[in-house]
């Protein structure tokens, strides 16, 4: 099978299914003359989006289609290469809201199954297994995206948006993270507006954040911090309902990411009156929680005030800050969260110029939750300046990460 032309192997799958060319043609919005001639080899499959579509009806994995799998980096296990990127490029390029005025769509995942399927995605996120969550983006992004079309006009159709707003803030959680920020601007974009559908202030809070962070990964702090407050501004408390703990969170979560801005920016004064509006957010919230998977309370108010002095340039506050945080609110964070706080304590260990502690942070990160240390940029920049300071040969167990990193002096 695998020395087959691709035209071959759709002709081979789809006899396996049991399905007719004609059934085939149906199922992927194609004529049967369109089939007929990939099988035969006389039309290319040479767009990725499309290679994906038959997989998605053929419900094989699409390397199966490939023939082979593709070159990979050696850390491709955790991370995610150009040919993943280009997979979720085409899912977010998908237009089914417009093609539905032509065409008639098949029957979409239910509800409930897509719910499970989002659930498990935002779980994934959190845990930092960032390979794996990549493999998975562009079926979840496509299924969302079909659910939304299918059940648009419906009873469903608020259930439906609100899930496809959630993908898209996965994705663009994801991609930044892996430093692919346009893209990440764009699934941010495009949850704000399927926010707005749904009729929940709290999920267009929540993808004005993620707009927010993939305006800061792009260098635009002043529109990012813009943004932010702007939104939060609009959801701050006024009394009634207004102090609830979801509101609250995704309130909180938007003083964070403005602080961050801030400090990009370089105003510590603004850093400090946004940090201490989360932190009377926190308070109102009672704990470290998840609500609108938002990982938000007095934890996490510390978490950012450590990293928004890392972006100041003050390592030693940083640390300072790090060193009295409550270890048991710590360990109740996930791993995403922890082992990104720990890469930004590495990064203000090295502003202190303690390479030996920066580098402690880096493993103890990765031992956490790999894909966090050895997938993010910045965490290749850190590696990268605790080589060059590191004076002689470094210890095998940091040689052997940045190995792993592929990163070298």
């Amino acid at each position: 099978m695998d020395e087959l032309p691709i035209g071959r192997r759709v002709a081979y799958w789809r006899a396996r299914r049991r399905m007719s060319q004609q059934v085939f043609a149906d199922r992927l919005g194609k004529s049967k003359s369109w089939v007929d001639k990939v099988e035969r080899g006389v039309r290319r499959l040479d767009k990725f989006s499309v290679v994906y579509e038959i997989a998605d009806v053929l419900q094989l994995d699409v390397q199966l289609l490939l023939g082979k799998d593709p070159e990979r980096r050696p850390d491709a296990i955790n991370c995610i290469d150009q040919v993943e990127v280009e997979e979720i490029r085409a899912a977010l390029e998908r237009y089914d809201s417009i093609s539905a005025f032509f065409d008639t769509q098949p029957n979409p995942q239910p509800l409930t199954e897509m719910r499970k399927a989002v659930s498990h995605a935002w779980l994934t996120f959190q845990h930092a297994k960032y390979g794996v969550l990549a493999r998975a983006l562009p079926k979840l992004l496509r299924d969302a995206q079909a659910a939304d079309t299918a059940y648009s006009g419906g009873s469903d159709a608020t259930a439906a948006a609100h899930l496809l707003g959630q993908v898209y803030q996965i994705a663009s959680s994801s991609l930044r993270k892996l430093g692919e920020h346009e893209l990440a601007w764009l699934a941010a974009d495009r949850s704000i507006a399927v926010s707005q559908r749904a009729g929940d202030p709290l999920l267009a809070g929540t993808a004005t954040y993620r707009v927010g962070s993939a305006l800061l990964a792009l260098g635009r702090a002043r529109p990012a911090l813009e943004v932010n407050v702007n939104i939060a501004n609009r959801l701050a408390p006024g009394g009634g309902n207004d102090s609830d703990p979801q509101r609250m969170s995704v309130y909180g979560m938007l003083l964070l990411q403005g602080a961050m801005a801030s400090a990009r920016i370089g105003d510590g004064a603004t850093v400090r009156d946004l940090l201490n509006g989360a932190e009377e957010a926190a308070e109102a919230v009672g704990g470290d929680h998840n609500h609108y998977w938002t990982c938000f309370g007095p934890t996490n108010v510390k978490v950012h005030r450590a990293a928004a002095a890392v972006e100041l340039g003050e390592g030693r506050a940083a640390v300072e800050v790090h060193e009295g945080i409550d270890q048991e609110g710590f360990a109740s964070l996930l791993p995403e969260r922890r082992a990104h706080h720990l890469l930004d304590i590495a990064r203000g260990f090295a502003q202190m110029g303690d390479v030996e502690k920066a580098s402690e942070m880096l493993l103890e990160g990765d031992r956490l939750a790999p894909s966090e240390i050895r997938c993010r940029p910045i965490a290749h920049e850190v590696m990268s300046d605790v080589l060059r300071r590191t004076r002689g040969t470094p210890p095998p167990a940091v040689a052997e990460l940045a190995e792993h990193m592929g990163v070298g002096v």
